[in-house]
């Protein structure tokens, strides 16, 4: 999918009114406007194929819901770049304004009553829903502790998810930094990696030490697990809650993890266990080997 250019509000202000930055900030909320609607023109495309014929999305090699979840992860970023585009413009006309207007409020509607509070010039203008804030607060408090993480591409046929440890999160990329402390044991690898990923790759654990404040899921419910003597995550069914065993453990059994033609189930804590992340990829036939795997590595 296409790469969207990086804004940084500080290359766009200045302590001098600049009618050339407004004029290209312009254009570029034009462009990106124009884009939306591309995006939006083919998301349409795809929602008209799948109402009339849903079908096709089972067919061998078919890419329908692959390519409007990258559709809409476009959609995203661009109306993401469109708020902060519009509002190193609006700072920029702001800065038009006399020096004593900066400092008060500035009139919206002359005359109804109207009035937002003008920013503050060199402050940050990139506004963050409180929702995302609130997001952002609780991914930087996990430094240090481990969290389930998706270290595949999003393009990639499965995915890959495994315990490590939160190192930094950058809240200007709002990406996490996290490190496979397994890794440094691979014949191949030769010492530990690290990863940087979104924060939508990084699934927080249960607080093992307080299980009444974590979700529960009922038997029948689809989750991530860590497999048992392994650092690897894979989706499996709750066979048995906690609270209905008394014990601090689920009852699970894992895809793909057939002995003997039947699927056996095994206990997991609760505190390795997370919701089963949307359109999660596990291939068939693949949990054995990896497990296996992991074990002779690890």
């Amino acid at each position: 999918r296409r790469v969207l250019p990086s804004y940084k509000p500080e290359q766009a202000m200045s302590s001098t009114p600049d009618i050339t930055g407004i004029l290209e900030n312009t254009k570029e909320l034009d462009r990106l406007r124009k884009e939306q609607e591309e995006v939006l023109v083919e998301v349409n495309k795809i929602h008209k194929k799948l109402r009339s014929s849903p079908e096709v999305v089972e067919k061998p090699g078919d890419t329908s819901l692959s390519q409007l979840k990258n559709l809409f992860i476009q959609a995203k970023e661009l109306s993401e770049s469109e708020v902060t585009v519009s509002n190193i413009r609006l700072a920029q006309l702001d800065s038009l304004l006399p020096s004593g207007q900066q400092r008060g409020k500035l009139e919206v509607a002359e005359g109804n009553g109207l009035k937002r509070k003008r920013m503050k010039a060199g402050s940050d203008v990139t506004r963050v829903p409180p929702s995302i804030r609130n997001q952002m607060k609780a991914y930087a408090s996990l430094k240090g502790e481990q969290v389930a993480a998706r270290i595949t591409a999003d393009d990639a046929e499965q995915d890959e998810w495994l315990v490590v440890k939160v190192i930094h999160f950058d809240r200007e990329t709002k990406e996490v930094e996290v490190l496979d402390e397994e890794s440094g044991d691979d014949e191949e690898g030769g010492g530990q990696r690290t990863y940087k990923l979104p924060m939508s790759c990084v699934l927080q654990f249960p607080k093992r030490n307080d299980p009444s404040t974590t979700q529960e899921f009922l038997p029948g419910k689809h989750v991530l697990a860590v497999y048992p003597g392994t650092t690897a995550l894979y989706k499996a069914t709750v066979v048995s809650t906690p609270r209905k065993r008394k014990s601090d453990e689920y009852l699970l059994e894992f895809d793909d993890d057939e002995e003997d033609g039947a699927l056996p189930q095994r206990t997991v804590p609760f505190h390795k266990v997370v919701a089963l992340p949307e359109g999660h990829r596990q291939l068939k036939q693949e949990l054995k080997v990896v497990v296996a795997f992991v074990c002779v590595h690890r």
